[in-house]
């Protein structure tokens, strides 16, 4: 079997956006052509990779196989950029980040003490802030970059002049079930065998639950709100209801009572990096987005909940 590696990122796109068309709109290709590359890698591997659904593409067991391991390149290839593209003078300066709660504990924070050794007189100072007061502190110059979460099925913004965008992870949402309930299935959660918990609106998860609660034909109420990630999963180990979680809220941590759900077709958050960039931007700005950039595409996101 001989698989022309170009391909996989036509089929991470479906993956990602989930379906055809909104692949190539994020490729900047023709559906044909998008089509075309399916085709070509499906005959490469003598498998279906995909099944067409009333309610869009899901992957079949071959083709998630072979989008993990296009995920798994496209973090090395990350990695090896942002080491490549590292600046080898010093840097010094404040570099000062809007954050968010899951790739502060997990990303961020851990790399601290490693970038203090490799650049002493870089500096990062933190703010930890709902995702329209850290854009709007971006806007006003109180902030040099900011980390966002998207769902990924969320259409791209309009972005201000000189303000860009770098992707920095894709990571699977994760379907959370208290740790009794480990058998229900697909079918049980559209009969509503369980409650969903609702995300604040301003949230990604809130876009993904309402997209994957619409894919399952799940109406009504979402029951109780909340904000942190952790309350979430509290309230799911107190048996209160499921919950849609990045894959980077189960890493590092223990939740008792708490059971991931194999279940196809939740999609990814997308975690980006948003910038000013310009002439007179500082050399510690773009120092610290390689770092950064570096950090996300180290991330390992086979840990699961114990």
């Amino acid at each position: 079997m001989r698989i022309d590696p170009r391909r996989l990122r036509f089929l991470l796109a479906i993956a990602r956006e989930g379906g055809v068309l909104a692949a190539a709109d994020e490729l900047g290709v023709t559906p044909s052509a998008v089509s075309q590359q399916l085709a070509r890698l499906e005959a490469e591997t003598g498998c279906a990779l995909v099944t067409r659904t009333a309610h869009g593409i899901l992957l079949t067991e071959a083709g998630q196989a072979l989008v993990e391991t296009a995920e798994e390149i496209e973090r090395a290839l990350n990695l090896v950029r942002a080491k490549l593209l590292e600046d080898e003078v010093d840097p010094v300066g404040t570099v000062r980040v809007g954050i968010f709660q899951t790739f502060l504990r997990v990303v961020f924070a851990p790399s601290l003490p490693e970038w203090k050794q490799r650049h002493p007189r870089l500096r990062f100072e933190v703010r930890e802030d709902d995702q329209e007061e850290l854009l709007r502190m971006l806007r006003s110059g109180d902030l040099d970059l900011v980390v966002l979460e998207l769902d990924s099925q969320q259409a791209s913004p309009r972005l201000p002049k000189n303000m860009t965008e770098t992707p920095l992870l894709d990571e699977p949402w994760r379907l959370v079930v208290p740790a009794g309930a480990t058998q229900v299935d697909v079918v049980d959660l559209a009969r509503q065998s369980l409650p969903w918990l609702g995300p604040d609106a301003s949230a990604a998860g809130s876009q993904a639950t309402h997209r994957v609660r619409r894919a399952l034909g799940i109406s009504g109420p979402t029951v109780h709100r909340y904000q942190d990630i952790q309350t979430a999963l509290a309230l799911v180990a107190a048996g209160e209801g499921v919950a849609l979680v990045p894959s980077l809220a189960l890493i590092g941590q223990s939740h008792p009572g708490v059971s991931p759900l194999e279940m196809p077709g939740l999609g990814t958050r997308r975690i980006v990096l948003r910038r000013y960039e310009g002439r007179n931007v500082p050399e510690a700005q773009d120092v610290a987005v390689t770092l950064i950039r570096e950090a996300a595409a180290a991330v390992s996101l086979e840990e699961s909940v114990s």
